[in-house]
């Protein structure tokens, strides 16, 4: 932490606890990778591996390239997703993709749209890690998670955002969600 500027900010602001990623990581029980998805292998490689192994990481991010300006496209896809290539960068941690189909608000607090009557989605290897998402999806509100099944199955839940970003230019709002009807 060698910048001036943030170490004076951190001075005046002495009951915020400042981490690196690494000790974090190292003291956290369940991690969230809410990074840019460009740079999601490269933060969590500064968690280190051996600070994410055995743990649950949830992972929010999405595979956007906006290299070519908007509406950007994704760097990853058909045949792979981000969520598996950081579950093969980090075979010990318990990588599930999820929230990436919403906006930052709606992730924590699903009731401010339809009462929270719609769905979100979770991919994973491991059932118990899963079953530790929901359980936090449920604590911040959301009622219907459905589990896609693998990790693979995060190539769908990452390919929606296309779709995603247009309904948002389309409804001039990111304050909407997808409802799986049955």
């Amino acid at each position: 932490m060698g910048n001036p500027a943030f170490s004076a900010w951190a001075a005046a602001h002495p009951a915020v606890t400042v981490a690196t990623f690494a000790q974090a990581a190292a003291e956290s029980d369940l991690i969230v990778n809410a990074t840019s998805g460009s740079v999601s292998i490269e933060a969590l490689r500064l968690a280190g591996a051996e600070n994410l192994a055995g743990k649950v990481l949830v992972d929010i991010a999405n595979p956007l390239d906006f290299s070519q300006g908007m509406p950007p496209t994704l760097f990853v896809k058909d045949t792979d997703s981000l969520g598996e290539q950081i579950q093969r960068e980090f075979p010990d941690a318990k990588v599930v993709k999820a929230l990436n189909t919403m906006n930052a608000f709606l992730m924590v607090d699903p009731h401010q749209l339809a009462g929270g009557d719609h769905s979100t989605f979770i991919s994973g290897n491991d059932e118990d890690a899963k079953k530790i998402a929901t359980s936090l999806l449920e604590g911040f509100g959301h009622t219907d998670v459905i589990d896609l099944g693998d990790i693979s199955t995060a190539r769908g839940t990452e390919m929606l955002l296309p779709v995603w970003l247009r309904l948002w230019n389309a409804l001039g709002t990111p304050m909407f969600n997808f409802k799986i009807v049955r």
